[in-house]
């Protein structure tokens, strides 16, 4: 979108929507939003799997069914386009909305928003000297297997390389550290490394180097991206190459390196006198000038980088939790950069000098976690009673003012195993109240957890659900704003000890169906939901050439 364009959405700013609150939202719920997205609905890629039996609207307690056939030898595509049908039917999650990534960008810097969320300031073309970009969050950890977020990656990648690139709209991997790969047996990855590569602290980069960092990555007793790397089980140099062993055919393994794991020295690492969690020694564009935990986090440019030279010489990241500071931020010329714009603050950016806004669908899914550890949410009907409660257009349209397309399964239009034969919920609260009489739990009071400033106006978002959840006549609901890290801190702890409902935001780096579901639905830190088929299903899929 032109920054000096104002298309419908915008328009929608002016006529009043910027100030519909949660509430009201939740008190229109009844209506008909008629959203003219059209985005989220399924449509497209359409397997012939099944399709989703809905019976007419109304106070039936019916449960909507997926009637999906697997072929006796089903492509990988096609498996994981079956446990999204499956997912759509046993309804772990109250499914929301693609997010939409919006920017608030100083009109001296040129940038295409990425749609997988990443801030490359390589990528940035300006002659401005210094560039500042403002974050709902900073990050726990320099270390960059420490925290798997897209707000940490944003600042580290500013210094540490990935393994492979990837292209923005596809997921394809390019050439990075690694300049050709191929799996040369099932069990076997060969990688070519760069030469003439150079950490921050003088040191050639080896493929030693490469090797320590894949296993370090993958190491779980020290990395948050291990289960989600691969199933590899060693990384080795050989002959000036990388050799990868795997325990499994691992189908997405090449994706999985554009995505998990940074490059780093082990001889540095490995030095003990080096604090890994405070102090950064990468071979990216730039390198630490100065980290103030919790405050900022510097870098200037590294003059012996392999690639193309970045325009700004220096750059800081700041965390600016509250959306309206974070406008403020920009419009003053304090930063730069801003991410999580506000759609009620488009006109605010627009009117103000010498800034505008960018955005673009994201491979970010928005949804709400029902946790089957806990009643009510061990019952389908209940949790399919949840999804027809919450009136997801009315949210799209009213708070997010169309920054958002409805989603009916976990992995993305457009992601590979996306099932094009499902639609999204619709809002029948009649139907919702006779699923909750027919799973026993009528008069059951839940809370839905919600993080504050982590994506665009969760908390918005998640007290909108509660309000319309809590309109049912046999159901109480409310909203517990939460700081991002202590929430997540929380659901990753075991899933009886978890949060029962909650907001959460999945971005999908991949864009393969895999990490979609596999880290939400077998063993691991996020399982919440358990189902032997889809579990097993997965795993199916992950033996599977591509």
């Amino acid at each position: 979108m032109s920054r000096e364009d104002v298309d419908r959405r915008t328009f929608l700013q002016y006529g009043g929507a910027a100030a519909a609150t949660a509430a009201s939202v939740g008190l229109a719920g009844c209506g008909d939003s008629g959203n003219g997205n059209g985005n989220g609905n399924g449509n497209g890629n359409g397997n012939g799997n099944g399709e989703t039996d809905t019976p007419d609207d109304g106070a039936e307690a019916e449960l909507r069914t997926y009637d999906g056939e697997l072929s006796d030898d089903p492509t990988r595509t096609e498996v994981l386009q079956h446990v999204n049908g499956l997912a759509h039917e046993q309804a772990p999650w109250v499914f929301l909305h693609q997010q939409f990534s919006i920017y608030g960008i100083n009109d001296d810097v040129s940038w295409d928003a990425r749609a997988d969320e990443s801030i490359y300031v390589r990528e940035f073309e300006t002659d401005l000297d210094e560039i500042t970009v403002s974050q709902g969050q900073l990050l726990e950890t320099l270390d960059p297997t420490g925290e798997n977020a897209t707000p940490q990656y944003n600042i580290i990648d500013q210094a540490y390389d990935n393994f492979l690139g990837r292209e923005d709209d596809t997921g394809r991997p390019l050439e990075g550290i690694v300049t050709d790969w191929e799996r040369t047996d099932d069990l076997e990855i060969e990688l070519q490394i760069r030469g003439d590569v150079e950490f921050h602290n003088g040191n050639d980069l080896d493929p030693s180097d490469v090797a320590f960092s894949i296993n370090r990555a993958n190491n779980p007793d020290v990395s948050e991206v291990a289960d989600n790397l691969g199933d590899i089980n060693e990384a080795r140099a050989e002959d000036g190459n990388v050799i990868l062993d795997l325990d499994s055919l691992t189908p997405t393994i090449f994706r999985n390196l554009t995505a998990f794991g940074r490059v780093v020295s082990e001889s540095w690492v490995n030095d003990d006198s080096n604090d890994i969690s405070t102090e950064i020694n990468g071979t990216g564009p730039y390198e630490l000038d100065e980290y103030v935990e919790g405050t900022r986090v510097s870098f200037t440019k590294f003059d012996a980088y392999w690639g193309e030279e970045p325009d700004p010489n220096a750059v800081t990241f700041n965390g600016i939790p509250e959306d309206g500071p974070r406008v403020d931020a920009l419009i003053s010329g304090d930063s730069d950069l801003i991410t999580n714009v506000r759609p009620g603050d488009i006109p605010d950016v627009q009117e103000a000098d010498g800034v505008g806004f960018e955005d673009v669908p994201s491979i970010r899914n928005i949804f709400l976690v029902q946790n089957d550890a806990f009643e009510p949410f061990d019952s389908q009907e209940f949790r399919q009673a949840m999804n027809f409660a919450v009136d997801v257009e009315s949210i799209i349209n009213s708070i997010l003012n169309e920054f958002g397309n409805q989603t009916s399964q976990p992995t993305l239009p457009g992601h590979n195993g996306h099932n094009g034969d499902l639609d999204p919920y619709p809002h029948d609260p009649e139907r919702a109240e006779a699923l909750v009489e027919a799973s026993g739990h009528a008069g059951v009071e839940i809370e839905l957890h919600t993080p504050v400033g982590r994506y665009l106006r969760d908390a918005d978002i998640a007290e909108a659900a509660a309000s319309q959840i809590d309109e049912l006549d046999n159901v109480s609901c409310t909203a517990n704003r939460r700081d991002f890290g202590d929430l997540v801190g929380e659901l990753l702890a075991p899933q009886d000890e978890s949060p029962a409902f909650f907001l959460i935001g999945w971005g999908n780096p991949t864009l393969d169906g895999d990490y979609a579901m596999s880290p939400w639905f077998t063993e691991g830190p996020f399982q919440h939901f358990n189902n032997d088929e889809m579990a097993e299903l997965l795993q199916q899929a992950r033996n599977i050439p591509e």
